[in-house]
């Protein structure tokens, strides 16, 4: 998906030569430049260490805000948010209550600790680490096929160099070519 945020505003966009793509997933940058509608940011950005944290309290305000890409919306608290809430012993709704009251996500992430756990710093890693390889040799859950099938839906089905979740979270949002 493109984020109208992701190039300089003065940049001139080609919309007849975007059009003209052959993929999907290309011509689905028109209606999101155009729509208003937002990306959350990347599931790489660490807050208090930990990945994808960052980027479920940004789906969570955009949603709130009513500009959250309508994608997104199917999976709010579950998938990689469920994880997330779960590793960190909260509840989705709760959470979601918390990050509209406001606050820096660094005072989200510390709100979190105390109504659920605190993980150590190996705790983190192995967190880190299993996230950032979601989807890659995963057949048993059926995360490598539902890869698959992302790519497939966003015409990156012959891109080898996705192979993780994250990996097509970077390309389909426009962060990564």
């Amino acid at each position: 998906m493109f984020s109208p945020d992701a190039a300089p505003l003065d940049r001139k966009i080609n919309l007849a030569q975007v059009a003209t793509q052959k993929t999907r997933h290309e011509c689905r940058y028109i209606d999101d430049f155009m729509s208003g509608q937002k990306v959350p940011r990347s599931a790489h950005d660490k807050t208090g260490g930990i990945v994808y944290f960052a980027r479920m309290l940004d789906k969570i305000r955009l949603h709130g805000a009513g500009i959250l890409h309508n994608d997104y919306h199917k999976n709010l608290g579950r998938g990689f948010d469920g994880r997330c809430v779960r590793f960190l012993g909260v509840e989705y709704e709760a959470l979601r209550v918390r990050v509209q009251q406001d606050g820096t996500d660094e005072e989200i992430l510390a709100w979190c600790f105390t109504q659920g756990w605190r993980p150590n710093e190996e705790e983190i890693l192995v967190w880190n680490s299993f996230m950032r390889k979601r989807g890659w040799k995963d057949e048993e859950d059926g995360s490598t096929q539902e890869l698959e099938k992302y790519k497939a839906g966003s015409g990156l089905a012959h891109r080898m160099d996705i192979a993780t979740l994250f990996d097509y979270y970077e390309v389909d949002e426009g962060r990564r070519r």
